[in-house]
């Protein structure tokens, strides 16, 4: 992904959501952070227990829960006011992975928790978890209703085709679970 497409039109639309969920008034309000990534041709999603997008710009076969590549962020970079609303054990923790494929945008939506152990310093990867594991720097939410092998295929084959994706996370401090 270039600097351009990172930072085109799009991108600043999506700052200005991003801007204005973070600024909303009340503390309840969803704060929003917008990571945009790639599909590579060695997706294959076939995790059962993570899911994953990476500021790398390679994949190995190994790799099967990495959705995504060459991401343009990573947790180091959200918002402290995001970082600290994910460390909430009653935060509602929202992962939306929209992929432009040839011939059609999928979208799939997975919901997990935050947790007081999640760091979310990591420069390089976020990961998503259906278990409660925070221990590790790159956590994004814990307990996720979904991981990589339970995603659409058709959106996976879309991934694996190397389309465009947008990672849209919010986290709903002290939501009703």
């Amino acid at each position: 992904m270039s600097d351009d497409d990172a930072n085109g039109a799009d991108g600043a639309d999506d700052a200005a959501d991003d801007a204005d969920a973070n600024d909303a008034d009340g503390a309840d309000a969803p704060l929003v952070e917008t990571v945009h990534a790639r599909g590579h041709e060695n997706v294959t999603a076939e995790h059962a227990s993570t899911f994953e997008v990476t500021t790398d710009d390679w994949l190995t076969p190994a790799g099967d829960c990495i959705l995504a590549v060459d991401a343009d962020r990573a947790p180091r970079d959200f918002s402290q006011a995001f970082r600290e609303a994910c460390r909430s054990p009653e935060a509602t923790v929202t992962a939306t992975l929209t992929v432009e494929g040839d011939d059609r945008t999928h979208e799939a939506t997975v919901t997990g928790r935050g947790d007081p152990g999640l760091a979310l310093v990591d420069d390089r990867s976020m990961v998503g978890r259906t278990s409660d594991y925070t221990d590790d720097e790159r956590t994004i939410l814990v307990e996720a209703e979904k991981a990589a092998a339970d995603l659409d295929r058709d959106l996976v084959a879309a991934l694996a085709a190397g389309a465009d994706c947008r990672l849209r996370l919010e986290v709903e401090p002290d939501a009703d679970r």
